[in-house]
């Protein structure tokens, strides 16, 4: 691998979304308060017209993934006219804003469409204009052809968990998968994993999937975390008023839903705006740090008091259950260092 060599950052994209979202917010364009149904009508049905743009950034609009019984496959979450009716008339399957749990997928695909109302682009047309150009960034969600050949393919490292053995291990940790919570996140890991397979062709890298398929390399990941919290060649990305309200805590005082609670490994997850904040799992550097991990141990993310920016990438993915990636340790001795 060189210097210039790209690969898949799976859902370190997430963190590139959010920042698109916080730019139009700073223009008056998105309010995170209002209701998604403001920007997009049909997103109502279901019984979500009360749900917020704040709901979808923080994973607890409840819409974790599609139905199984909507026909909508893994390969249609690339394309938004294949899914996103889908999406509109499905019910929340928690009360939206009473609980949390990871949306893989569907983060994006609401989030892009939001966007796309309030600008007639997509999140990937915006991040291309906004941030990629003014830093000079090799970073893409839809990867141009002509790029292609720099791109690392990732390699399974170990094996994977098919649907039958998620079953088991989902099981195993005492949930009940005969719910229609645990329905809809089984199928959703399922298709999770598809899609995942899917990155390793030009359709996967060529669609806008602005939840996972972003392409580019550790150096730009980090200038764009670098651009967060302070100027990068004449460019801040965001105001430091804008940054602190995407940094702080929204999750805390929600529950898991249903029996979720028992897949919390290292503890819940914890969100600001957009952005995954410190937990045992992923450290960051502490306090204040905000940012994303990817499949396969990919991460970036910011720390505004040491004024640091973090990426780190891979092209492999490891099989079998999550925990803590060994590959982030050293963010917890530094982080121990610094405090002592």
């Amino acid at each position: 691998m060189a210097r210039t060599t790209l690969t898949v950052i799976m859902s370190c994209t997430k963190a590139a979304t959010a920042t698109v979202v916080h730019r139009l917010a700073e223009r008056g364009l998105i309010d995170y308060d209002a209701p998604v149904a403001d920007y997009w009508p049909a997103f109502a049905g279901g019984g979500k017209g009360d749900a917020r743009v704040w709901h979808v950034l923080t994973h607890s609009v409840g819409l974790p993934g599609v139905e199984p019984q909507s026909g909508v496959e893994a390969l249609d979450l690339l394309y938004p006219e294949r899914h996103l009716p889908a999406l509109e008339a499905m019910a929340p399957v928690w009360e939206t804003g009473a609980s949390c749990h990871y949306h893989p997928v569907t983060y994006g695909s609401m989030l892009t469409e939001e966007v796309r109302r309030v600008t007639g682009k997509g999140v990937a047309e915006v991040f291309a204009e906004e941030i990629a150009a003014p830093l000079s960034l090799d970073f893409w969600i839809g990867m141009p052809a002509v790029d292609e050949p720099r791109v690392a393919p990732y390699f399974q490292v170990g094996p994977g968990l098919d649907a039958a053995q998620l079953t088991a291990l989902l099981t195993g940790m005492g949930v009940d998968v005969t719910t229609r919570l645990a329905r809809i996140v089984l199928h959703s890991f399922a298709q999770t994993g598809e899609l995942i397979q899917r990155m390793n062709n030009r359709e996967g890298r060529a669609a806008e999937l602005p939840a996972g398929n972003a392409v580019t390399d550790a150096a730009s990941l980090a200038k764009m975390y670098a651009a967060l919290i302070g100027e990068v060649d004449g460019v801040r990305l965001l105001a430091p008023v804008t940054v602190d309200a995407a940094r702080t805590l929204r999750t805390g005082e929600m529950v898991a839903a249903g029996d979720l609670g028992s897949l919390q490994i290292g503890g819940p997850m914890r969100y600001g705006l957009g952005y995954e904040l410190p937990r045992e799992m992923n450290p960051m550097l502490g306090e204040g740090s905000f940012g994303h991990a990817g499949a396969g141990g990919r991460l970036g993310f910011a720390h505004q008091e040491s004024g640091t920016a973090v990426a780190y990438v891979a092209n492999t993915m490891p099989g079998g259950p999550p925990g803590p990636d060994p590959r982030w340790t050293w963010m917890a001795e530094l982080t121990k260092a610094v405090r002592s």
